[in-house]
């Protein structure tokens, strides 16, 4: 009896995040092109993939939105990225260079597992923010959600034996992974 009502509300979860999504999209599909693209920058703070993401308009689903938003993203110059960069705060901070309100908050919701830590981990995370950005001459990008001070420390430290264009290649793929999650924010789906 209890798989059967798990199963009965698992349904229902999945048929109502259908439904949303497909609002979303009839909702955003309308719109005018500006503000098509205003509405999903929070989602990834470069103006250029918001711009492109709503020029490719309409989509149907959250996995064609998926599928375009990686193409575009992987089509931007390295200008592009570091703008989508900038909309983020640094690891345990609370502001951007250039952000949304929305955007911020999100931030602060991916970064949260990160910053329960005691207050060496955090005094050792502002460090090694500020050797990597010494270093590479922009923000530490990691996508942080569910990730515990001690992951993104190892991480951090990981990452600057990367050479420049390594690390703008991997600096590119986490921010590809936070407009994912983003995303998925967006349209309401888990």
């Amino acid at each position: 009896m209890l798989d059967t009502l798990k199963s009965a509300t698992t349904m229902a979860d999945t048929t109502t995040n259908l439904i949303d999504e497909k609002a979303v999209f009839a909702r955003w599909n309308e719109l005018d092109a500006e503000a098509a693209a205003r509405e999903v920058l929070p989602c990834c703070g470069s103006t250029a993939w918001a711009e492109a993401l709503a020029a490719r308009r309409p989509f149907e689903d959250a996995a064609e939105l998926f599928t375009i938003s990686d193409a575009v993203w992987s089509g931007l110059a390295e200008d592009d990225w570091c703008e989508a960069f900038d909309s983020h705060p640094r690891i345990g901070q609370q502001k951007a260079k250039a952000a949304t309100a929305e955007s911020l908050a999100w931030s602060s919701d991916e970064q949260r597992a990160a910053m329960n830590s005691d207050e060496t981990a955090k005094l050792a995370l502002v460090e090694a923010n500020r050797q990597y950005e010494e270093k590479f001459g922009r923000i530490f990008i990691v996508c942080a959600s569910g990730r515990s001070t001690a992951e993104i420390l190892a991480i951090c430290k990981g990452r600057m034996d990367n050479d420049a264009a390594t690390e703008m290649l991997e600096a590119a793929e986490q921010q590809r992974q936070i407009t994912q999650l983003r995303l998925r924010r967006w349209l309401g789906v888990n």
